[in-house]
């Protein structure tokens, strides 16, 4: 009777059986999957609980653990091996979370929902991971935070806005990254964030800066704007804005100047440093550092660009005086501390001073103004009346050059034209050295007379025209006078000058 019950139960028990190997195999693959199942918070054997922190490093999680405390401010996770950071990692909101340590985790994708329930956090550290790019909303959610850690990561590239909510931020770390990018729009004036007094891009692989746009950046952007170990190309632009800063010595500048490197142009892509472009490098012109310039009646803003925010600044004139609020002084200082001089004058030359302080900090600026003896307009009218003069000279010149060189046109119309050839024969042996084509005896008869000045005596130099007459004649005389008078200009001023002169006849 056995028998049979026994093969019914086998016959019973090989569908169980089954179910069961089945079971076990989803249980052990939920088990090691990594990620699969998330463990519940054990703060005596993964994690170490220290009234409001919570640090579970270098427990080999693959998973945030469950079961957190909404009263956790500090969540150290660095040194595991969570890969991935879903919107689910916590299901309740840890409206006191303020430090969040996610750093050596090989993280390599960040939800655009990971951060919805932790909004007040103000820092996180997601250093040394494998994220390759940021994307538009991933930190859209952290509006109080205001330490941001990124750096030793594979990221190549960043979205313009993945940073436009985070108002509050202070400090942006991007060092050892693959980005080729500047991110301008951190810094820019119209697009920064207003509170970011750090930001560092070095050893990363951008070739060039907008060298304009981080001149005109503030003193306190500048001196924590670090792009060190970058594959820079040399241009004497970029020596002269490292030299500036170095001048001011800004930290930027200062704190590594040996590893401020670029690369010369070239087949050879030299590497050198950006402080030795001044030498037989790319041979720069050594930096001066300018003063500023004004001129009569303008009104001058000197900026007291200091290295820390929110300075108490006051200033003190070139002749040590200080500038007093409601004097009758033509400067003043400015509610953002700038000194302001209206209207320029001459005596307001001088090197101007002003002292910024605060509780931890002290600051010295010097200005130097020069101003000129004129007025902003006042050179340009200089000018015209200087151009206008070399114009007119230039213009007396061409028309006495015209007048002397140029031979005036023949007058065909001349109302003289009938004249007979006997009278005009002198005048036109004189003045005329073209051959005569009428007769060719003529041309080869043709003899030189001179004219003594004897035989002219008492004509003051004049030629008589009528060559066959006696000049001793007084009926000739008086007959040549006559028929002289209507051409009197014109053959006192021929005569006057070929009186010596030889003649063709």
């Amino acid at each position: 009777m056995l028998q049979p019950f026994a093969r019914t139960g086998d016959s019973l028990s090989a569908p169980w059986s089954w179910c069961l190997r089945w079971a076990l195999c989803l249980c052990l693959t939920l088990v090691w999957l990594p990620g699969a199942t998330a463990s519940a918070l054990n703060c005596h054997k993964t994690c170490i609980c220290a009234s409001n922190i919570v640090s579970c490093s270098k427990m080999n999680l693959t998973s945030v653990p469950t079961g957190l405390p909404t009263y956790t401010t500090v969540l150290d996770l660095s040194y595991n091996e969570i890969t991935r950071l879903r919107s689910e990692w916590t299901p309740v909101k840890l409206w006191k979370l303020h430090n969040l340590l996610l750093s050596h985790n090989n993280l390599s994708f960040l939800s655009s929902e990971a951060f919805v329930y932790v909004k007040h956090l103000r820092y996180l550290d997601l250093s040394s991971n494998s994220l390759q790019q940021l994307d538009e909303f991933v930190f859209e959610p952290l509006v109080n935070l205001e330490v941001l850690l990124l750096y030793n990561n594979k990221i190549t590239q960043i979205d313009r806005t993945a940073f436009v909510t985070m108002i509050k931020l202070q400090k942006l770390y991007l060092s050892q990254n693959q980005i080729s990018r500047f991110p301008l729009e951190l810094v820019k004036e119209k697009s920064r964030l207003e509170k970011l007094s750090l930001l560092d891009v070095s050893s990363n692989k951008i070739k060039t800066l907008p060298v304009g746009e981080l001149q005109v950046l503030p003193a306190y952007i500048k001196t924590g704007l670090y792009f060190h170990n970058n594959p820079l190309l040399c241009h004497c632009d970029l020596y002269t804005l490292l030299a500036h800063w170095y001048i001011r010595k800004l930290n930027s500048a200062v704190d590594f100047k040996d590893e401020h490197t670029c690369v010369l142009p070239g087949p050879q892509k030299a590497q050198v440093g950006i402080f030795d472009l001044s030498g037989d490098s790319m041979n720069c012109s050594t930096f001066v550092e300018a003063g500023e310039e004004a001129f009569l009646e303008q009104t001058l803003i000197l900026k007291c660009d200091t290295k820390h925010r929110d300075m108490l600044k006051t200033w003190t004139l070139p002749d040590n005086m200080a500038v007093m609020p409601r004097s009758n002084q033509t400067a003043r200082v400015l509610p953002d501390g700038n000194l302001r001089i209206s209207p320029v004058r001459s005596e307001d030359s001088g090197t101007y001073t002003c002292f910024a302080t605060n509780e931890a900090f002290n600051e010295t600026i010097y200005m130097v103004l020069k101003v000129h003896n004129f007025t902003m307009h006042g050179g340009g009218e200089t000018l015209n009346t200087a151009y206008t003069t070399l114009v007119g000279c230039l213009a007396s010149v061409v028309l006495v050059l015209m007048y002397l060189y140029l031979t005036p046109c023949r007058c065909f119309c001349c109302p003289n034209k009938g004249k007979a050839r006997g009278e005009d024969s002198i005048h036109s042996s004189m003045l005329s050295v073209t051959p005569t084509h009428g007769d060719p005896k003529a041309e080869l008869n043709r003899h030189v007379a001179f004219i003594d000045s004897k035989d002219s005596q008492g004509q003051n130099g004049k030629l008589n025209p009528n060559g066959n007459e006696d000049a001793d004649d007084p009926d000739a005389e008086t007959g040549s006078l006559m028929k002289s008078k209507r051409k009197k200009s014109v053959a006192e001023s021929i005569s006057s000058v070929f009186s010596d002169t030889p003649m063709v006849v």
